[in-house]
């Protein structure tokens, strides 16, 4: 169920996800203005991106759109310590994609937090319980 999804798995066991860029050659004057650091991300996670947002729209009977709702339900704040702290592994697939829908959306008003779960192997994490539970399944 998670393929579309789990694919990416390798992609996320890597440590190349993404820089930040940085105005360093401005002033914030009017004739140079100061351009605001952002992220410029890694082929895998535009195109993991774009996989999550597919998969919220084609399974509208998970309701992740609600993301935030069902991770409350689980006991997860809304928080990146609580986020990445989470055992995965007490987690039920619905859940843990709660969890990168999560950060995917917090992303969109805080520029970076993707990269940071990324970087800190929550991403691949999560992917790899997503994995199992299709293993599982099967």
């Amino acid at each position: 169920m998670y393929e579309k999804l789990t694919i990416f798995l390798p992609e996320f066991k890597k440590k190349s996800f993404g820089e930040w860029i940085v105005d360093n050659k401005n002033d914030g004057s009017p004739e140079h203005p100061f351009h605001m650091p952002f992220v410029v991300y890694s082929r895998a996670v535009e195109e993991l991106l774009h996989a999550t947002y597919d998969f919220v729209n084609e399974h509208p009977e998970m309701m992740l759109n609600k993301y935030s709702e069902i991770l409350e339900n689980a006991g997860i704040q809304w928080s990146a310590a609580s986020m990445r702290d989470a055992d995965v592994s007490l987690l039920d697939g619905k859940t843990t994609a709660a969890l990168l829908v999560g950060v995917i959306r917090a992303d969109r008003f805080c520029e970076g937090t993707l990269l940071a779960f990324c970087e800190d192997g929550s991403i691949a994490k999560w992917l790899l319980h997503l994995q199992e539970i299709d293993q599982a399944a099967k």
